[in-house]
């Protein structure tokens, strides 16, 4: 039989706060969390934004010798976890734990360290290279890590699939609880790569907004001065669980999460085919798996990375799947605010999406001043807008061509 899958409790990391209630704040206020790099010397970087995390305190989470063995990205995972799980009151006992699951996403696991470590094995020989680095940089250890923290002996797993990871991870949840694997899981993504490696990486391939003069205008989906996207870190997590379990003890819902979708390009490595063919499928999958018809979704959270192909394919995409219904949908982009967060982006934008129908707004789409003639949808322009959400998508679409696709729903008995 298949279940019902609900979602009771939500954490973020994010440049524009940690904590939900900070975060959720700035994105329907349209604040950017994007500003000059100071994690290291950009001096001889074209790029030189990006949107760091800025308040995370570790002290908040863990003791001090545990945090200094824990790469960023693991511990602003685990810090999204904790927050999840506590907001979700979900008790983990000897008698559900083998029920209870962890799935994470992540993009690109601990690059600073590796960065780190290169040099230190460089400059100070292979003796210096600490014992911690193999467990500190691999990526599946946020999952490990939360597992271990909450004693879930359950489904313990990470996806990799670049910028869709996050959004994998929360439909791959979905299945696991939907199909009788587990009862609860927790699910998300975290990243935390703003280091001269990363930046330099995606600076190489023309990937990033140049726009060094003005931050908080760099990243601008949808618009016509759009000149791509702008690197970010951190995490957001969400507990989902069997929604007959979730009303017996009595818990608060978020949202249902109804469908999922996921589809490959076979295309190219690093863009989307110009028509968008591949995201319209996983769009197109997501709601057959949700048992909805396209004029029943109002909002979607999209993938809108600010990059001129990816918000034009996004677009032809949206148009494919939902045609005459396309121009009624609200569209945003919460990375206009955020940046992009590569592996973490897909389960950030689940929080938000659930946060979404739970308040009924749609966040808005920042800095879309001139929208581009073939972005011609509605964006939800600068400002919040209070509706009636009855259903939505979140999108994540990756390099290697990986697409994935969450639908939610408004939750009701």
């Amino acid at each position: 039989m298949k279940r019902r899958v609900v979602i009771t409790g939500v954490g973020l990391v994010t440049p524009l706060g940690t904590g939900v209630e900070k975060s959720w704040r700035n994105i329907c206020s349209g604040v950017s969390g994007i500003d000059l790099i100071t994690r290291f010397d950009t001096s001889d970087y074209a790029v030189k934004i990006a949107a760091q995390v800025k308040d995370f305190q570790p002290d908040d989470f863990f003791e001090k010798k545990e945090a200094k063995h824990l790469d960023l990205f693991v511990q602003y995972g685990l810090a999204a976890a904790r927050m999840a799980v506590e907001d979700s009151g979900f008790q983990v006992t000897e008698q559900n734990c083998g029920r209870v699951g962890v799935i994470t996403g992540c993009g690109m696991g601990g690059l600073p360290t590796i960065e780190k470590y290169h040099s230190v094995s460089l400059e100070k020989g292979a003796k210096r290279i600490t014992p911690f680095f193999i467990p500190m940089v691999i990526p599946n250890m946020p999952s490990g890590h939360i597992s271990m923290a909450i004693k879930s002996k359950g489904p313990n797993l990470t996806l990799t699939t670049a910028c869709a990871a996050g959004t994998h991870s929360v439909g791959e949840a979905y299945r696991h609880i939907k199909y009788g694997l587990c009862d609860m899981v927790v699910s998300g993504g975290t990243e935390a790569v703003i280091c001269g490696l990363g930046v330099a990486g995606f600076s190489a391939m023309k990937a990033l907004s140049g726009r060094n003069d003005d931050p908080a205008k760099a990243s601008r989906p949808f618009d016509r001065d759009r000149d791509g996207f702008v690197m970010s870190e951190g995490a957001g997590m969400l507990v989902l669980e069997e929604y007959a379990h979730a009303v017996a003890r009595g818990a608060k819902i978020y949202a249902e999460v109804s469908g999922y979708g996921l589809s490959s390009d076979a295309y190219h490595i690093a863009a989307p085919p110009e028509d968008g063919e591949g995201g319209a499928r996983a769009m197109k999958m997501a709601l057959a798996d949700a048992l909805l018809a396209p004029e029943d979704v109002d909002y979607i959270n999209a993938h809108g990375t600010s990059t001129p192909l990816n918000d034009k394919c996004e677009t032809h995409a949206i148009k494919t799947v939902f045609e005459g219904h396309a121009r009624k949908l609200a569209i945003s982009s919460t990375k206009s605010m955020t940046g992009h967060m590569l592996g973490a982006a897909g389960g950030i934008e689940a929080v938000f999406t659930a946060l979404s129908l739970y308040n009924q707004i749609a966040p808005p789409t920042i800095n879309l001043e001139n929208p581009s003639p073939e972005c011609d949808l509605d964006y939800v322009p600068n400002v919040a807008r209070k509706m009636n959400i009855r259903a939505a998508l979140s999108n994540s679409f990756g390099f290697g061509g990986t697409n994935a696709v969450v639908v939610m729903k408004r939750c009701d008995a």
